[in-house]
């Protein structure tokens, strides 16, 4: 992949804290930067966003090269997990501020900033200040400010990582649309952040890139061991059809999320290998989806086994106590059925299908 003369180009080395990247995004493209603490992620924006001097190497963006480019003439917008808004300013006005800051008359600013709140759903929170807004609306409205700023690149730090989990699925719907089309470096730790934002995937552990790739083929074939340990998740990708996505190898019925897929559009069923039974029969009872399956591998997982079957060419796990794994002979091999019930799996829209 080449970014060219309309993406971001990172291919630095920070000596102190040994990182050393290359890694590309289009114009347009959304790659999420996955990894264990410490393996560099922070450092990779900050050094984009002129806040980290690198050893060596460059960061260019657009074809511009910005090496000793002050921070704030980068036409860079980092957004990091707190919302940093001015408490004495109204919403209106923190968004406004990039727009203003650039030398836009106020009315204009205003009208922009308006039109980006619309974006994120918080057309209506203008007149609040910071201190008025719950953790998704602050968030949001950041989100606003960021875009309103209008971004060579937009870099975001783990968004959704201080918001509680019933507010996260909301948030990351608004960033669905508001990154559409958008150059973005994303740093998550959440697989669905990775599936639902990001077109590719970049994986760094202990400083150096160790894999990257289109979001659902890491996030189902992943080759490093934080990739592997991140796609914990079972994926199934397919069609919305009739309620159910829709797969050549397998036929899954689940919730749809708060971005569901418009019928016959692209869509992935997302559900935990704790949410799945494993049985040497078909199994019938409450609504369930039942997939016949080949036990691949068997693993200790504290005091849970976790078994990695193939349905077709899917890879799908669950996991079960010792003694079960004992009770069915689950090895490598052994020809089982998999259950997992419809309320336990979640259905999103596939991204920029």
């Amino acid at each position: 992949m080449t970014a060219g003369a309309s993406g971001l180009v990172v291919d630095v080395v920070v000596g102190p804290r040994d990182v050393a990247v290359r890694l590309e995004v289009e114009d347009g493209e959304t790659v999420a930067l996955l990894g264990p603490n410490g393996a560099g992620k922070s450092t990779v924006l900050g050094v984009v966003a002129g806040l980290v001097a690198p050893t060596s190497g460059h960061v260019a963006l657009s074809g511009r090269d910005l090496t000793g480019v002050l921070p704030h003439r980068r036409q860079v917008a980092l957004l990091a997990q707190d919302p940093l808004l001015f408490p004495h300013l109204s919403v209106l006005d923190n968004v406004a501020f990039g727009p203003r800051s650039r030398g836009s008359r106020r009315e204009a600013s205003r009208a922009a900033a308006l039109a980006h709140l619309r974006t994120v759903d918080a057309e209506d929170l203008a007149d609040r200040r910071p201190a008025q807004l719950s953790g998704g609306q602050a968030q949001r409205v950041a989100v606003a400010r960021a875009l309103a700023a209008e971004p060579g690149v937009l870099l975001l730090d783990e968004p959704m990582a201080a918001l509680d989990v019933d507010v996260a699925p909301a948030v990351r719907h608004v960033l669905r649309t508001a990154l559409a089309d958008r150059t973005v470096l994303l740093v998550t730790h959440d697989p669905l952040d990775a599936l639902l934002l990001a077109d590719r995937v970049v994986v760094l552990e202990h400083g150096r890139v160790v894999e990257e790739g289109p979001s659902h083929e890491v996030l189902t074939r992943p080759r490093s061991a934080f990739a592997a340990r991140v796609a914990g998740l079972n994926l199934v990708p397919g069609r919305w059809e009739g309620g159910a996505v829709v797969h050549p190898d397998a036929v899954v019925t689940g919730l749809p999320s708060a971005s569901p897929p418009g019928e016959h559009a692209a869509a992935v069923a997302v559900f935990s290998p704790s949410a799945v039974s494993v049985y040497a029969q078909a199994h019938a009872g409450s609504p369930r989806n039942g997939l016949a399956a080949v036990v691949t591998d068997v693993e200790p997982l504290g005091d849970r086994v976790r078994v990695r079957t193939r349905v077709g060419a899917l890879a799908l796990a669950a996991e079960v106590t010792p003694s079960a794994a004992a009770e069915l002979d689950l090895v490598p091999g052994t020809r089982v059925h998999l259950a997992v019930k419809a309320v336990e799996v979640a259905v999103h829209a596939a991204h920029r299908s």
